[in-house]
């Protein structure tokens, strides 16, 4: 299988991630940070949309790149979320995840291979936007169980959009098409009212 490397790193990191440490009384704060993060990507049409757009946009590239993009963005994705959690928020980081959904809707409908370095940054600089969204929206419940609840489940829909690109590419282009051209019109208009 093609993606191999990034099912087996994807799985082990979302199990790792989902992994609470062993507790004798666990209260209903612990499931509740852990199964609301789990739940958060899946349950903003732009949070679906972004995980998504990055395993597929990943899954067009070649060789590294493909796991390279992915393991960039969930480590990004994290850094964000703790930056936010302890106070510092990005400058535009509403306008930075509309802009990551029109650019990541347009490399998609391209299926563009962007050299290495420009391929990480806009990864990495999308990815830290939409970590500081997750964690501004944390309160009240454990941040590191939050963490590992959206972590887990934004690896798991970027791992679906991958193993869905993979299949579709080749004999279906014209479905990623349509969806990479959603995905840029979710941001246009997210930009149009930010």
């Amino acid at each position: 299988m093609k993606l191999s490397p990034v099912f087996a790193i994807t799985v082990t990191s979302a199990a790792m991630l989902a992994t609470a440490p062993a507790m004798a009384h666990t209260g209903s704060e612990t499931a509740a940070g852990l199964i609301a993060g789990f739940a958060h990507p899946f349950t903003g049409l732009d949070h679906l949309l972004a995980m998504l757009a990055v395993g597929i946009w990943a899954a067009q590239q070649k060789g590294r790149l493909q796991l390279s993009i992915t393991a960039t963005f969930i480590a990004l994705l994290l850094t964000g979320f703790i930056s936010a959690v302890n106070g510092f928020v990005m400058p535009l980081m509403e306008g930075t995840i509309a802009t990551s959904l029109l650019v990541s809707g347009l490399l998609i409908c391209c299926a563009a291979r962007l050299p290495a370095q420009i391929s990480l940054a806009l990864t990495a600089v999308f990815a830290l936007a939409h970590g500081q969204a997750h964690g501004i929206e944390v309160v009240g419940i454990s941040a590191v169980l939050f963490a590992a609840g959206f972590i887990a489940g934004s690896a798991l829909l970027q791992f679906f959009g991958a193993v869905s690109a993979q299949a579709l590419q080749p004999r279906m282009p014209l479905i990623l098409k349509t969806f990479g051209g959603i995905t840029a019109l979710m941001g246009t208009a997210l930009l149009l009212t930010a």
